[in-house]
């Protein structure tokens, strides 16, 4: 490794070769539980640097990883290896005179882009809640989603264009038509390699009719091979592929985005059914209303924030079993919003509530409504058992499922022992988290968590032919599981495309 650290240095600035122990040790951990020490941090600053970074560890044989804000809550930013961390001169942002589209750095803050888009009654589609710290390199890496998106507007959805640099340090740049070109010419045996498989897909009636229904609910387990059937040239196939690739097919040194509105008009309620079966029943027909969100939030969720400063004071004597909706609804005009919300109100009509379903328009109030939710996830930290770590796993199934599906994962909870464990989600997708507490530390307890993993990812997939992986990206602690969600056919085609990027991985 030394050897490698010295080479490093002839390219990189040595205040950018990080080998001392404390700070390898800090870039050993991620948002995830997951702690793994790098050899080395290399600090890029541009694309010539990532691929002097690439070729050195290639001719040492070190493996590398990305890692931008760190945010990753499946330790995908993580590595005993050379860890590669973006440095401010990849933070470039340059936005299309009318807004519909903006090209972006890997990393730059999503949160940032945003403000800079906002003066256009622009954004870029995809949401995250950790959209105030994660920046875009992850964002697209996992194909983050969030709490309005959705899937029609994920970087996968939303992307207009990509600039990568793969293995062998080509680059492309698929909004550039000499790129293409060259990359046509250099590069014809991995376009050939991409157009073979999506043509086998599509001689596979029963794969390319699964890869289908696997995309009509949020889904990030493995690599994006909706690409294989979406586009028929193999550029665009490629492109798409890097979305949600997590950092091992290439390095994504540019994204152009189609941004997509953000309107000044919204409203939201938090609004309270007495039992998880009927809060989701209501997400059935609100999908059909004018909604952008619908978050939900089951009893142990609304408990885990009632003390915290600013809550609703009905969060502390709400009965066992209540479940919320965070509902909001947007409009370019204040006319458009009230017809929006009536319409929502009207669809909650039938349904009894456990008090009157009030929508508000006013700034402060929907923040402090949307701390409720916001809330949840750093409220289990806060309360945890000295040792242990907070894991939080994301799911989808279809809506129609979603109630049954909560209703089995509290039950699994319950089975075995994670009595604090809270559910919270994108209700909208039928896309839930579910947080708890684990303490590693002893070996029982890893027995535990593993019966339990095990449990849940056969429930999920068995019974309900779910996402394993809804939006965070496969990570470290979905790869196991991998081939069960997928099949043995599609989990050999993804190996097939990383052989064709990564011919020595």
């Amino acid at each position: 490794m030394s050897a490698l650290i010295d080479a490093l240095r002839q390219r990189l600035s040595a205040d950018r070769v990080i080998t001392d122990e404390l700070r390898r040790l800090a870039y050993g951990t991620d948002g995830s539980f997951y702690r793994l020490i790098p050899e080395v941090v290399a600090v890029v600053e541009d694309e010539t640097e990532v691929r002097d970074v690439l070729e050195l560890a290639r001719r040492h044989q070190r493996p590398v990883t990305f890692r931008a804000a760190g945010t990753s809550l499946c330790g995908q930013a993580v590595t005993d290896g050379v860890l590669v961390l973006l440095g401010d001169g990849l933070a470039t942002c340059t936005i299309a005179a009318d807004g519909a589209s903006v090209s972006v750095g890997p990393a730059i803050i999503g949160a940032e882009v945003n403000r800079r888009l906002a003066p256009l009654g622009r954004k870029i589609g995809p949401d995250p809640a950790s959209i105030n710290a994660a920046k875009i390199g992850g964002m697209a890496a996992n194909n983050s989603s969030g709490m309005c998106c959705g899937t029609a507007q994920n970087s996968y959805n939303t992307l207009a264009s990509i600039r990568v640099l793969l293995a062998d340090g080509c680059v492309l740049d698929t909004g550039d038509a000499t790129s293409v070109a060259a990359f046509r010419s250099s590069h014809a045996s991995l376009l050939d390699g991409l157009a073979g498989l999506a043509a086998s897909v599509r001689r596979d009636a029963a794969l390319a009719a699964r890869i289908r229904a696997k995309y009509k609910i949020k889904n990030t387990t493995g690599y994006s091979l909706n690409a294989l059937i979406d586009f028929d040239d193999p550029v665009d196939i490629l492109a798409h592929l890097m979305i949600g690739s997590e950092g091992t097919l290439g390095f994504i040194s540019q994204v152009t985005y189609k941004t997509v509105p953000e309107y000044a008009h919204k409203a939201s309620a938090l609004v309270f059914f007495h039992d998880m079966e009927t809060a989701c029943r209501a997400v059935v027909g609100l999908k059909s209303r004018p909604v952008d969100a619908v978050e939900l939030l089951d009893r142990a969720s609304l408990h885990a924030v009632a003390d915290m400063a600013g809550m609703p004071p009905l969060l502390k004597t709400l009965a066992d079993g209540v479940t919320a909706l965070l509902i909001e609804t947007r409009a370019p005009s204040a006319f458009e919003l009230d017809a929006r919300v009536a319409s929502v109100l009207e669809e909650l009509q039938p349904y009894p509530l456990v008090e009157t379903a009030t929508f508000t328009t006013q700034a402060l109030e929907i923040e402090r409504l949307w701390q409720v939710r916001k809330g949840t996830f750093p409220a289990v930290g806060a309360v945890r058992k000295p040792g242990t770590t907070v894991i939080i796993e994301d799911v989808a199934v279809a809506v129609p499922m979603l109630a049954a599906c909560c209703l089995d994962l509290q039950k699994l909870f319950a089975k075995h022992g994670y009595h604090e464990a809270i559910i919270f989600g994108h209700a909208l997708e039928g896309n839930v988290h579910f947080v708890f507490t684990q303490d590693f530390g002893i070996e029982s307890e890893v027995a535990r968590y593993a019966v339990f993993m095990d449990e849940v990812c056969g429930m999920l997939v068995e019974k309900y032919d779910g996402s394993l992986k809804a939006e965070h990206g496969t990570g470290r602690n979905m790869v196991p599981f991998v081939e069960l969600e997928w099949g043995a056919t599609a989990y050999r085609l993804m190996k097939d495309i990383k052989q064709l990027f990564d011919p020595e991985s």
